[in-house]
């Protein structure tokens, strides 16, 4: 067996079975932040294979589209077969290339696998509706229909997560599916497209074409999205690449569902559970290396509770484990590159520069080599809500204010341009009322005695404001990969118009 991450990366792939050939000799130099090596070199796609990709999905559409849900949902269940039989090897690959500790890694292929048995019972539950009408011998309904090719952008992050909730679903609704995922992270993809093949081919007699995934960086998504024929563009990422997505897809009239940004926030009441609150505060700031979406990245304390709380906070970020997820039991891994790292340490030199003092922060050198970015997570005491606390830094940054009154936290809170996640920690209902009202958090996602990440697959996933406002996974966010038509039947031999209107001839 040959050395080191490399050759580890090699053996998992080949166990995956992954041709060589898709990760050997090309462009795109992928590196483990577990290390920095490099561990893979892979041919790119340009804009001419992107749309023969398209084209190859086009046609599957049209065969798809008439296999009958149940049938569909059964690929669905194959695939979450496949992966329960590669969850060691697949969890493995993606702390490999993410970073991520092994505990995650295999929690992310748990949620493949969860979401897959959600969508092989949607496959038998897309419901429309009967509709009340006016009109005598009638009857008004809804039917849903396979929508068309499914774009899936990703973000390095939820490598394989995230595509496993729109492929999915995607495919229960009747469409094929193209994927590109993060050029950080294009392993994983190869990797879970072996695994939907082995699939495939129990299934028998799946159109070529079905589920495709494509490699690159900027270039090859903006292929997949500019292409008039990608019917629903699902993108992962940054608010910045959303503005791009977003309009770009719209002005040819296509559908999105963006999931962007998020600068979460939780509020902690002078009620609360101060021991629950502290263990649920750290996983979500702390988890993932502050590299989910959902991180925790500020924090609101009251006044009576802060000197109790806030100590607690400093000592469990000076004493957290960080090192090698490979080789450790460290609960925080690298930042994925050291652009990361880079943008971590400006963001804390500006929180410093507006009053803030700064708890952690710096490089562990000891947990790896030079050529990856481990650091301890920082914990900022802000005076006020401003500077870098105002927006996202995707690293293991919390900002920590305290406040006296719970709407003003409230709209501290709202005062930021992402909406994806928030939680609130109190035994108080009024609050946790107040909290879940009209008039409280304006997130996507808002939670009650537990942190702002650890979402489960059956609810809708995603945020309002400059998170884009669309949905994924659990609830009916299946309706975003359908098209809707309302259909009038007349049984009777009159033909009576709406509101009442009379055109005899």
């Amino acid at each position: 067996m040959t050395e080191g991450i490399a050759g580890d990366t090699r053996n998992i792939l080949d166990r995956l079975g992954v041709d060589q050939a898709l990760y050997t000799g090309g462009t795109l130099k992928s590196r483990s932040p577990v290390t920095g090596e490099e561990i893979a070199a892979l041919p790119e796609d340009d804009a001419a294979s992107v749309s023969a990709a398209i084209g190859r999905a086009s046609d599957a559409f049209r065969i798809w589209r008439n296999v009958p849900a149940p049938r569909r949902g059964e690929l669905v269940r194959l695939l979450g077969e496949e992966l329960r039989a590669s969850k060691d090897d697949l969890g493995r690959l993606v702390s490999v290339e993410a970073g991520k500790s092994s505990s995650e890694g295999a929690g992310e292929v748990q949620e493949m696998i969860d979401i897959c048995d959600f969508a092989v019972g949607l496959s038998r539950q897309l419901y429309g509706l009967t509709i009340a009408t006016e009109r005598p011998g009638h009857r008004m309904m809804e039917t849903w229909h396979p929508l068309g090719v499914v774009g899936i952008i990703s973000a390095f992050n939820f490598p394989v997560a995230v595509w496993s909730w729109n492929a999915a679903l995607a495919l229960v609704c009747g469409n094929p599916v193209i994927w590109k995922p993060s050029e950080k992270t294009p392993l994983t993809a190869l990797a879970s497209q072996e695994i939907l093949n082995r699939a495939l081919a129990r299934f028998g007699n799946a159109p070529e074409g079905l589920s495709q995934v494509i490699i690159g960086a900027r270039e090859t998504g903006d292929a997949l999205v500019g292409d008039q024929r990608v019917a629903l563009v699902s993108a992962t990422g940054s608010t910045r690449m959303g503005r791009e997505v977003g309009p770009k897809v719209a002005a040819r009239f296509g559908r999105s569902i963006l999931e962007l940004g998020g600068n979460n926030a939780g509020i902690v009441c002078p009620s609360a559970d101060l021991d629950m609150a502290l263990r649920a505060i750290a996983f979500g700031a702390m988890g993932t290396a502050g590299q989910r979406c959902t991180s925790m990245r500020r924090l609101f304390v009251h006044d009576s509770i802060y000197d109790q709380l806030v100590p607690g906070l400093v000592r469990a970020y000076g004493s957290v484990s960080v090192g090698n997820p490979l080789t450790t039991q460290a609960l925080v891994g690298p930042l994925i590159d050291g652009v990361a790292y880079e943008g971590m340490q400006t963001a804390l030199q500006a929180a410093t520069a507006a009053g803030g003092k700064v708890h952690g922060g710096e490089r562990v050198s000891e947990a790896g080599p030079e050529a990856a970015y481990y650091v301890r997570p920082a914990l900022v005491e802000m005076p006020r809500q401003t500077g870098p606390a105002l927006e996202e830094t995707f690293a293991p940054i919390l900002y920590v204010m305290r406040y006296s009154d719970l709407s003003e936290a409230i709209d501290a809170q709202n005062a930021v341009g992402a909406g994806l996640s928030s939680s609130i920690f109190t035994t108080d209902l009024r609050e946790s009322e107040l909290f879940l009202s009209a008039s409280g958090s304006d997130c996507g996602i808002a939670n009650v005695n537990i942190g702002t990440s650890g979402a489960e697959i059956g609810g809708a996933f995603g945020g309002e404001k400059e998170t884009g406002g669309g949905r994924e996974s659990g609830s009916d966010a299946w309706k975003a990969y359908m098209r809707r038509a309302t259909n009038t039947v007349n049984y009777s031999r009159e033909l009576p118009l709406a509101q009442g209107v009379v055109f005899d001839i």
